[in-house]
């Protein structure tokens, strides 16, 4: 049997970051992974400050600043573009919660404007007209999710070790693998998102299934990332929502989102809520009618009871920690939470406080349930 000090099951972008973090302080880190690239891959890679409840912000505006500190650092293979965000709104009503967003945004020192529907048509000609303005939030930003993470694990030097051969048991302070190995640790980090249901035995995390499709390459078209102000709504509600989200990638090329669906495993994709995404899209784009699809896809995001991510130790397991349920933040909030888990894990003092993201939460709210 084998000993590292760490293992770490998840080589996405949330496990690679917490190897990462932990391999830079000096830790021997075993990364283990099933090779099939799960939401990392699936998922739209923005980086986008979002502000749906007070731990989200908490999260999303610390880790975009850990970000700023990573892109210098990243290969052009990891597309980082400092696109910023457009919040979009259709109607005076909606005008008002971008205004109360860049208040809540200023109590954490994120910078937005406002803009006038004189100036969204300036910045976006595609945009059809007739909105009534929105919020321009210069500091957020897309990557490549899939070449961050590799980009973590190349980076973390000679203290990391990957394997791709899939954890089937886990026993603390044993983890097995799928070829019969096992390795032993004092820690391990769950970091492998839906599948840490089955592993664990515990039924932590909720399946929410998204949809995107990307465009032919046509060069640039839109600047900035697009997302209507009801995206958030959406994105928290239960059910079935589409919201229009749309990203410029470097390649030319238009990423256009999305859609939730709860509960829903099924890789099919759903051709009705797909088309319903579309049409929500060009709704505020109607040019994208005169664009070709090249290629659809769906995805799981692991949603939390509360919709915040778990990261910190098991509430009652020892040994084992838990860095799981970013939902649709997991790439944002991607820093941020690998530095929780890493203070946590070694006793080190977090700038911020890791309460909100405690597992043990969870516990608390079934109980008073």
């Amino acid at each position: 049997m084998n000993s590292t000090e760490v293992i770490v099951i998840g080589a996405g972008i949330i496990g690679a970051s917490c190897a990462w973090q932990l391999a830079k302080r000096g830790v021997r880190v075993t990364l283990i992974d099933d090779g099939r690239a799960g939401a990392t891959a699936a998922g739209m890679g923005h980086l986008v400050c979002m502000d749906d409840d007070p731990a989200e912000l908490t999260l999303s505006a610390w880790s975009l600043e850990l970000w700023r500190t990573l892109t210098p650092q990243l290969p052009e293979s990891c597309a980082w573009r400092g696109c910023g965000t457009l919040w979009l709104a259709e109607t005076p009503e909606e005008l008002e919660i971008a205004r109360e967003k860049q208040r809540r945004l200023a109590s954490h020192e994120v910078n937005s404007e406002m803009q006038s529907a004189a100036q969204l048509a300036e910045r976006e000609v595609m945009l059809r007209p007739g909105l009534s303005g929105g919020l321009w939030v210069p500091g957020d930003g897309i990557v490549y999710a899939p070449n961050v993470a590799r980009w973590f694990i190349a980076n973390a030097g000679d203290k990391l070790t990957h394997l791709v051969d899939p954890a089937i048991r886990l026993e603390e302070p044993t983890v097995t693998l799928q070829s019969g190995r096992q390795l032993r640790a004092d820690a391990i980090v769950v970091a492998c998102g839906l599948g840490a249901n089955t592993l664990l035995g515990e039924p932590w995390l909720r399946a929410k299934k998204g949809q995107l499709a990307i465009t032919d390459r046509y060069g640039p078209l839109v600047n900035h990332q697009l997302v209507e102000l009801g995206y958030g709504a959406s994105a928290h509600g239960g059910g079935t929502s589409v919201a229009f989200n749309v990203q410029p990638r470097p390649t030319g090329q238009l990423l256009i989102g999305s859609s939730r669906q709860f509960d829903n495993e099924d890789r099919e994709l759903d051709l009705p809520l797909l088309a319903a995404m579309l049409s929500r899209a060009q709704h505020f784009l109607p040019s994208l009618a005169t664009l070709n699809i090249i290629r659809c896809w769906s995805g799981f995001r692991a949603a939390s009871q509360d919709g915040n991510p778990l990261l910190g130790p098991h509430p009652s397991r020892a040994g084992v920690w838990l860095a799981l349920g970013h939902e649709g933040l997991g790439v944002t909030t991607t820093p941020a939470s690998a530095s929780l888990l890493a203070a946590q894990l070694l006793g080190e003092r977090s700038l911020v406080s890791p309460a909100p993201w405690l597992p043990a939460r969870l516990i608390s709210l079934e109980a008073s349930a």
